[in-house]
């Protein structure tokens, strides 16, 4: 479903690789995580994932799509949730999500029924027809997710999704990404809150100043690592383990 090779960002003026040679798969019917300090080179490469970011060399496919070659048709296949919200707030939730619908070409009835489903989900459907701009932040996540969903796509694309949700909301986004999964779609996802990544991913990629040090199969690391969480490998292997040992040391006591 996500096919990347030799993904290399460089920015211009910089001269330094954002991303380098980045190089992995995703598979239908799981759900991928990608983690990484901050500056590791995540949101780079979900940006040119998603045709947001053009990028230096390499290939990128969606459903067998090339994203530079065949932007249109690969877009089609992704429904995307940026960390940043990026929504026109003059328009209500139901306008907003309707205009998502028309980009797609969703038909009426469908885009009517999977906006009033999925509102019902995350408990929006009161304030569909409210401004965007009178919601807060975690309104706005949540009328994302649905605009991003309401084509059906194969590949569900997320950015740290989790923040502003209220407990429910995040359990029930929870539930239809394993929903998603289970049918034979993809939900590639970035998230720093590594409890939740341990417990719905199938696999997990790290990244780290740009390279990807580790993929790894979830339910392989549980039954050969059992003394190992993910939280541990991610320190392991990104330094930060001696960061904690550090910071440790110096607060001894206190």
């Amino acid at each position: 479903m996500i096919e990347i090779d030799n993904l290399t960002k460089i920015y211009s003026g910089s001269g330094r690789k954002a991303v380098d040679g980045v190089t992995f798969a995703v598979r239908n019917g799981e759900i991928f995580g990608f983690l990484g300090p901050n500056g590791a080179g995540k949101s780079t490469t979900i940006k040119c994932l998603t045709g947001m970011l053009n990028y230096t060399e390499g290939t990128i496919r969606i459903c067998g799509s090339d994203i530079k070659s065949n932007p249109v048709e690969a877009k089609r296949k992704i429904g995307y949730v940026p960390d940043e919200h990026v929504l026109y707030e003059g328009l209500t939730g139901r306008q907003y999500v309707y205009f998502v619908a028309d980009v797609f070409g969703v038909a009426t009835g469908k885009r009517e029924s999977e906006t009033e489903r999925l509102a019902e989900i995350f408990g929006l459907k009161d304030k569909l027809d409210d401004p965007v701009s009178s919601y807060s932040h975690g309104m706005k996540q949540k009328i994302s997710i649905i605009s991003a969903l309401v084509h059906d796509p194969e590949v569900f694309v997320l950015d740290e999704p989790m923040m502003g949700l209220d407990p429910a909301s995040s359990y029930n986004l929870k539930q239809l990404m394993r929903e998603y999964a289970n049918a034979g779609k993809t939900v590639f996802f970035s998230s720093h809150v590594l409890d939740v990544v341990e417990k719905i991913c199938d696999r997990v990629a790290i990244i780290n100043e740009g390279k990807i040090i580790a993929v790894c199969d979830m339910q392989e690391l549980k039954e050969k690592r059992s003394d190992l969480s993910l939280e541990e490998l991610f320190l392991k292997l990104t330094g930060a383990e001696t960061e904690r040992a550090v910071y440790a040391e110096a607060h001894e006591g206190i």
